[in-house]
């Protein structure tokens, strides 16, 4: 069936199409067989460099603490750069300039900086500062400030982006029964947005999975990355480690997808109109909001016709 954008392939297309496919199938098989040659030339498939991962010992002592760690560090960072990057998203938005000048300039600023660089500032600005945090609790403290400054950024842009994303229509017409600004942002826009931003958030949050890493490396937090060193010191084997801890990742990643995936499409349907048609009676009616929104001009949401 053809489209606007895709045209059904002849015979000729067809055909190409296969050898590709066949091709592409053949290089990866090779690909796959010559890392599978490499790993056993050098004696990484022995049984001995992978059967502490059959043992408990591993992962309670090194896998398991420091998935708790990635896990935190991230729940704790989205927790707080969500609700911050809201602020500013709609901030960037205002009617004021000096607001949108001052949350445009931190988004911007913010965001310009690798994180990896926000960290190590968060680290010697809590090594110099006068706060009773512990040399143990310092490494959190400092990954959790740098993934919430840049990620918050990030998600200011999302959010106004998502919010952008709306028909005019729907702004006018909450003018239009009586809403003001900060009613129809928080009753109106940012309910429909949410399933816009969805994919978009749900991605930055494998992000800050990810970079969490950053910190075990730079900085000796003890999450994921930084405990398969240790591991890895201890049992001597350093490729099938990294192997199961690429391998944790991608569990992580593709359960954080597929239930953002899974909320999307309840989201989606629960918006869905019922096909309904309400009678005069089942409508309730603001009489003040349609005085103030079409008879005297007094709607303070934008005045009237």
């Amino acid at each position: 069936m053809s489209s606007v954008l895709y045209d059904t392939p002849g015979p000729r297309a067809k055909r190409r199409n296969v050898l590709l496919s066949v091709v592409f199938t053949l290089l990866l098989a090779l690909l796959l067989w010559w890392v599978w040659r490499t790993m056993d030339d050098n004696h990484q498939l022995e049984w001995d460099l992978w059967q502490p991962f059959t043992t408990g010992e591993a992962w309670t002592t090194y896998l398991l603490p420091g998935l708790a760690d990635t896990l935190k560090a991230a729940a704790i960072s989205m927790v707080i750069a969500l609700p911050l990057g809201a602020v500013f998203g709609i901030a960037r938005m205002s009617d004021h300039a000096w607001v949108r000048g001052v949350a445009g300039t931190v988004v911007e600023f913010f965001r310009a900086i690798p994180v990896l660089l926000l960290m190590l500032f968060a680290n010697e600005l809590y090594v110099r500062s006068s706060l009773n945090i512990s040399s143990e609790e310092r490494p959190l403290y400092a990954v959790v400030t740098g993934l919430v400054l840049y990620n918050a950024s990030v998600l200011a842009e999302v959010v106004r982006a998502g919010i952008l994303s709306l028909p005019r229509g729907q702004t006018e017409a909450a003018y239009a029964v009586g809403l003001r600004k900060g009613q129809t942002m928080t009753s109106i826009l940012l309910p429909q947005a949410v399933t816009a931003m969805l994919p978009a958030i749900v991605s930055q949050l494998v992000v800050i999975v990810k970079d969490t890493a950053l910190g075990g490396v730079m900085l000796g937090f003890t999450e994921l990355l930084n405990a398969r060193q240790t591991l890895a010191a201890n049992y001597a084997n350093v490729i099938p480690s990294f192997i199961v801890v690429a391998i944790i990742y991608i569990i992580v990643n593709f359960i954080l997808t597929s239930f953002a995936s899974w909320l999307e499409q309840r989201l989606r349907r629960s918006k869905k109109s019922t096909g309904a048609v309400l009678g005069e009676d089942t409508v309730e009616v603001n009489p003040a909001a349609v005085r103030g929104g079409f008879g005297t001009g007094e709607n303070t949401g934008g005045g009237g016709f």
